[in-house]
């Protein structure tokens, strides 16, 4: 069984063909699973429709506290053998379902595709997600330097005990997942890209932090897993 696990905020504007996109490489007895953050936003008139008409797809209130916090409670929820990370605005593309399972049968724990960069209206930009995180597996690599991302992502569910609950202190969830993957097992790369990434003014992230909180983030890092 897979979960799909989506953290949403105000997700209306794109996250009805994000979820048209995901459903359709989907099993019966898989689930989605949308963690809203702003219930009083438009996330929930954009997708009410699929909700009512498909049991895979579950609506749910987050915590209202940030958006790794949402992660965190989505993943808590999922009931799958494997789960799936998704952002509310982007395009998953055909195949990616079958390619990452192959990788989870391989012996994967963790498992991450490439990525299209687009414009907000899907358009190439000529980039990749690799490309641009210089992405490489290796514990030491992404504690230095992230380039796990986590709507590229998969992980085992029985890696659940070791990740959640998430540290607070961690910088984004993704980097914390993809170092517990790298612990706790094989973490294999997937060089096709199989999501239209989608670059806007509204996408979140961890750049424009400073380098005092940068090093901050990596010292209580190793705090938690020296601790583990």
């Amino acid at each position: 069984m897979i979960s799909v696990v989506l953290a949403a905020y105000n997700g209306g504007r794109y996250i009805t063909e994000q979820i048209e996109s995901i459903i359709c490489q989907l099993g019966e007895d898989d689930e989605v699973i949308i963690s809203d953050d702003k219930p009083d936003g438009d996330t929930f008139a954009a997708i009410e429709n699929i909700v009512s008409s498909d049991g895979r797809v579950k609506y749910v209130k987050g915590p209202g506290r940030g958006v790794i916090a949402n992660f965190e409670y989505a993943i808590g929820l999922a009931k799958g053998d494997y789960i799936f990370l998704s952002d509310q605005d982007d395009v998953w593309l055909s195949g990616k379902v079958d390619a990452v399972m192959k990788e989870f049968a391989a012996g994967a724990v963790v498992v991450m595709h490439d990525a299209l960069v687009t414009d907000s209206q899907l358009n190439p930009t000529g980039e990749t997600a690799f490309e641009i995180n210089k992405t490489r597996t290796g514990f030491l690599k992404n504690f230095i330097r992230n380039s796990y991302q986590g709507s590229c992502m998969a992980f085992d569910a029985k890696l659940k005990k070791y990740i959640l609950p998430f540290p607070q202190s961690i910088p984004m969830h993704d980097q914390w997942i993809g170092l517990v993957g790298e612990r706790r097992g094989e973490v294999h790369l997937i060089g096709k890209p199989y999501l239209l990434y989608r670059r806007h003014g509204d996408n979140l992230s961890g750049n424009g932090s400073s380098f005092k909180q940068k090093i901050l983030w990596r010292i209580d890092l190793l705090r938690c897993f020296l601790r583990k």
